[in-house]
């Protein structure tokens, strides 16, 4: 935290402009050493010429500083935008290491952000699953966590922990005050209270995970059905090698995509059948291994016989929902459209006839086994968040069950709403045992 830091902020490599951010005690000082003309005021962008020590030019670009504590990470703090590509970015923080900025490692300005307390933990989270979003259920669940939508559910919980804390802390210390013991049903409602609602919260845990990370939607059948033609127009773009020759694809591709709002992390997988050679048997052993944890699976085939050969296979491998699809229906009949079972999709990936239809079969499929998407509450996304929830959750009921049945002291039951506290001060990074006084002397009538 002593050190003044310095980084590109943007990707490396060949672009019209590059950021690179220093922040730290010297920042401002190493600002106004190479850069002139100087902004003449905090958040005001200038144009200016980058020098190094010796005078040389860098290069020209638009500057702004930021005074402590009005920037991101609390510091104060310069932003360059300079010409992209390797050379003057590199050259621009090479110049400001040699005058004695450190370079910055991973995440550094992040974690100084949370430190100075501009951010806490749940939101610097955010800032990664921001730069990480594949999807945009992902982005707005990132943005809604870096909004504090979680934190404040978290403290939240947090506080009313508190309070239950308070009315047995109360219970303990000052039972012969004038407003008599706090009934034992009230502290316990409290508790359960605050059970029900941790509980509420945990069971967004698999959304979440799934918003972040993207159901899983696999594409199994024989080879040569169309499956890798499938999965290119699914994702509109040419991914997967289409061949003739079955047997193209030996190994998994992944990519991912949406399906009506749904983020999904489509695979394509090597044909299922039966085969002597090796490195087939390998990519079709990856095939039944994607299959089997699957949250939906996209069963194809391109006549009656191989689809249903395909819906046999996944069924022996996986319980998840299965949407039956006949590919190649650009080479069908009227009459053999017509003949078509009931719940199959018929698709064209190359006219793109049905794929609207199937992205729709994906979202019914996932909605069925997994539930409405909701967005707009605040999600678990990360087994940290599910580890402390679960260890808070633990500890409450460890006091509801031992302060109702009196098997230990009072003041020993008490612990574990503590630990239930810190395991959600955790999560926000607030951690102060004082807060805990402060509400039973707020709450009621104490020494009067």
């Amino acid at each position: 935290m002593e050190d003044t830091i310095v980084a590109i902020a943007t990707a490396p490599g060949r672009a019209a402009l590059a950021i690179v951010r220093i922040s730290g005690s010297r920042a401002l000082e190493l600002g106004r050493r190479f850069v002139a003309p100087w902004p003449g005021a905090a958040r005001s962008a200038r144009l200016a010429r980058v020098t190094d020590d010796g005078g040389s030019l860098i290069d020209e670009g638009v500057v702004v500083f930021y005074a402590a504590p009005t920037s991101f990470t609390g510091e104060d703090a310069v932003e360059i935008t300079c010409h992209g590509g390797p050379i003057a970015p590199a050259a621009v923080i090479a110049t400001f290491v040699a005058a004695g900025a450190r370079p910055a490692e991973p995440g550094e300005f992040t974690r100084r952000a949370v430190l100075n307390g501009k951010l806490d933990l749940l939101q610097a989270e955010a800032v990664g699953d921001l730069s990480d979003a594949a999807s945009r259920p992902a982005l707005r669940v990132a943005l809604s966590q870096l909004d504090g939508g979680l934190s404040r559910r978290i403290t939240h919980l947090r506080e009313r922990i508190i309070e239950v804390e308070a009315l047995a802390a109360y219970d303990i210390d000052f039972p012969e005050e004038d407003d008599g013991p706090i009934p034992q049903e009230r502290i316990l409602g409290a508790a359960r209270d605050v059970i029900a609602q941790i509980d509420a919260l945990l069971r967004t845990a698999p959304v979440g995970e799934l918003v972040r990370e993207g159901a899983t939607v696999v594409i199994a059948g024989a080879p040569n059905v169309g499956k890798s033609s499938l999965f290119n127009a699914l994702l509109g773009r040419r991914r997967a090698i289409v061949t003739a020759i079955p047997g193209t694809t030996r190994d998994a591709l992944e990519a991912v995509t949406e399906a009506d709002d749904w983020p999904i992390r489509l695979i394509d997988t090597a044909g299922l059948h039966d085969t002597t050679d090796t490195i087939e048997k390998l990519g079709i052993e990856v095939s039944r291994e994607y299959v089997s944890r699957a949250e939906v699976i996209l069963a194809c085939g391109d006549t009656p016989s191989s689809l249903g050969r395909a819906e046999a296979a996944v069924i022996a491998l996986s319980t998840a929902p299965i949407v039956l699809v006949r590919t190649k229906s650009d080479l069908m009949t009227s009459g053999e459209k017509t003949d078509v079972a009931p719940g199959v999709t018929l698709v064209s990936a190359e006219s793109g006839n049905g794929l609207s239809a199937l992205v729709s079969a994906v979202a019914r499929a996932l909605e069925s086994s997994i539930g409405q998407l909701s967005l707009d509450a605040p999600l678990v996304t990360r087994e940290r968040h599910r580890f402390a929830l679960t260890l808070a959750r633990a500890e409450l009921g460890t006091f509801a069950d031992v302060w109702e049945t009196r098997a230990v002291p009072p003041v020993v039951a008490a612990v574990h709403l503590r630990e239930a506290s810190r395991a959600l001060e955790e999560l926000i990074g607030s951690v102060d045992v004082e807060d805990i006084l402060d509400r039973v002397f707020s709450s009621f009538c104490v020494g009067k």
